[in-house]
């Protein structure tokens, strides 16, 4: 339903941006200050493109803060700043809207990730309700590449390499800033395999199913109350499956985020008498959060999991 509402309101504006697209300037960059415009999908992909872009680059993300990315409908305003950009960061299947405006109005300036993320099948369940078929589940690709710093920093790679193509007089701009970039990201993954490394448990609990990469990165299981769409009511019997394994492996901690409201969380935790804490998938920021970064974050979530899983 909401994808086919999203793909009415990316038709519906086509007329209205390519019009927009036909006044706009000439210049080498677009943005008619010599800076490049860029238009990302969302927060961890807007972190990337203005880190490495610096002062060479106008950035707008199309993913507001506060709201969350999986629920994202255009504005007609922001399908015309995809339509007018020179370059569109994006990541094909997670947020349809923007697929279908990149189709329909920038397929040239699209630029999709994926492939550098190298998407896998981790056996998280996507489906919003109910249960799907253990194969169909099994070849669902996971799109939360961000939350495992090994392969955002190959996507930090392939955006730099496509800010250099679009704009080379400022190549040497773009690599001094993602290669400190890349050292930052280097430096999170030791201090995730350090930390992570003596767990009394190394089984976590969350709301939502976006951490596979990180624990089959660092060596954890995740137990995903919901699947890809965290605010899915999850069925009775899972949440029974939950509570279960949380009295038998003795987990101390109910995590949930940021952008969602904690309900199911809370329930299972008073239920089964353990406590609950944020766990953030990082995938935009809000009020509560505004002055947080990627890397910090990504560094309070360490934390959260040492302090929830007994680490040394």
């Amino acid at each position: 339903m909401r994808s086919g509402l999203r793909a009415i309101v990316a038709g519906a504006v086509v007329t209205a941006t390519l019009a927009l697209g036909g006044c706009a300037g000439s210049s080498a960059t677009g943005a008619g200050n010599g800076k490049l415009d860029v238009v990302t999908s969302f927060y961890p992909l807007e972190f990337i493109a203005r880190s490495v872009g610096g002062d060479a680059v106008n950035v707008t993300t199309l993913t507001a803060p506060g709201v969350e990315p999986h629920d994202l409908e255009l504005t007609p305003k922001q399908v015309g700043s995809i339509a007018t950009a020179k370059l569109v960061v994006y990541e094909k299947d997670l947020q349809p809207a923007v697929d279908e405006a990149v189709d329909q109005n920038a397929q040239d300036a699209g630029f999709d990730i994926s492939p550098a993320a190298q998407l896998e099948a981790t056996g998280a369940d996507f489906e919003e309700h109910g249960v799907i078929p253990a194969a169909h589940k099994e070849n669902a690709l996971d799109p939360h590449f961000w939350l495992d710093p090994v392969r955002y920093a190959e996507v930090v790679k392939a955006i730099e390499e496509k800010l250099v193509s679009l704009d080379s007089a400022d190549a040497t701009g773009y690599h001094e800033r993602a290669k400190a970039l890349l050292a930052q990201i280097s430096k999170l993954d030791t201090e995730y395999r350090t930390g992570l490394a003596d767990c009394k448990l190394n089984t976590f609990v969350t709301s939502h199913e976006a951490f596979a990469y990180l624990a089959k990165r660092y060596g954890l299981t995740m137990v995903g109350i919901a699947g890809f769409t965290p605010d899915a009511e999850p069925t009775p019997s899972r949440i029974k499956e939950v509570q279960d394994i949380v009295k038998a492996q003795g987990v101390s901690t109910i995590f949930y985020e940021e952008l969602v409201s904690p309900k199911v969380a809370d329930t299972i935790a008073n239920d089964v008498g353990v406590k609950t804490a944020v766990l953030s998938p990082i995938e935009g920021l809000s009020d509560a959060n505004s002055k947080e970064t990627y890397l910090t974050l990504m560094q309070q979530n360490l934390q959260e999991l040492r302090t929830a899983n007994g680490c040394k």
